[in-house]
C-alpha cells in the first residue's frame, strides 16, 4: 500500500489499472511562486515543493509516499494549467499541429528508498477541427490539466505520432514506478 499524494483521479486510475494498492490524501501546495528556467526544472521544482510539503505531514513511516507533477510543452512555451476557457483555448492552438512534449516527475520515498524520476513523452499533433477543439471546450474536461492537454480524450484522434510512454503524459511514469517498486 502505497500513500498517492495528488488529487488526480487519472493518476489513481493508472495506479489501479497497475494493480497498485493506495490511499489518495494530500497536502497541497502553491506551484504559482515557481520560477524556472526550463520545463524540466519547473516539474522538479513543483514535485519537490509537492514532496517537501506532503512528507513534512505524512511522512513515509507507515506507508511509501508518492508525489508527482506534469507539465506541458509546446514551441518553446511552458503550458500551464488554465485558468479560463480563452486561456485554455489558446493553449491549446499552441499545440495544434506541433510537437507537444509532456514531462512528468514523480517522486517515490519509502522506508529503504527514494527514487526521483523525470520522464518525457512526446506528441506530433495534427491541426486540431475547431468544432471538436470548441466542443472540448465546452465540456470543462480541460479544467486542471496542464496544457488542458487529454492525449487520453480530446487529444487522442489528433495524435500523429508518440515518442515515450503514455502514462508519463497521463501524468504518472507507471511503467517506471513499477520498477523502482520491483527494486524493494
Amino acid at each position: 500500500m502505497i500513500r498517492l499524494a495528488s488529487s488526480s483521479q487519472t493518476r489513481a486510475m493508472l495506479l489501479e489499472n497497475a494493480g497498485i494498492a493506495f490511499i489518495q490524501e494530500s497536502i497541497e501546495f502553491d506551484e504559482e511562486r515557481i520560477v524556472a528556467s526550463s520545463p524540466k526544472n519547473f516539474v522538479y521544482q513543483a514535485t519537490l515543493g509537492k514532496y517537501h510539503a506532503n512528507f513534512s505531514h505524512f511522512g513515509c513511516e507507515d506507508m511509501p509516499l508518492l508525489v508527482a507533477d506534469t507539465v506541458v510543452t509546446s514551441q518553446n512555451q511552458i503550458l500551464r494549467k488554465a485558468k479560463c476557457v480563452d486561456d485554455a483555448r489558446n493553449i491549446l492552438m499552441t499545440q495544434s499541429g506541433s510537437i507537444t512534449s509532456i514531462i512528468t516527475c514523480l517522486i517515490y520515498h519509502s522506508k529503504s528508498k527514494k527514487i526521483i524520476d523525470i520522464s518525457q513523452t512526446d506528441y506530433l499533433f495534427e491541426t486540431f477541427n475547431n468544432d471538436d477543439l470548441e466542443a472540448y471546450l465546452a465540456s470543462g474536461e480541460w479544467r486542471g490539466k496542464a496544457g488542458a492537454c487529454m492525449v487520453e480524450g480530446f487529444c487522442k484522434t489528433y495524435i500523429k505520432e508518440v515518442r515515450g510512454y503514455e502514462s508519463t503524459a497521463m501524468g504518472l511514469s507507471v511503467e517506471v514506478l513499477l520498477d523502482f517498486m520491483g527494486e524493494e
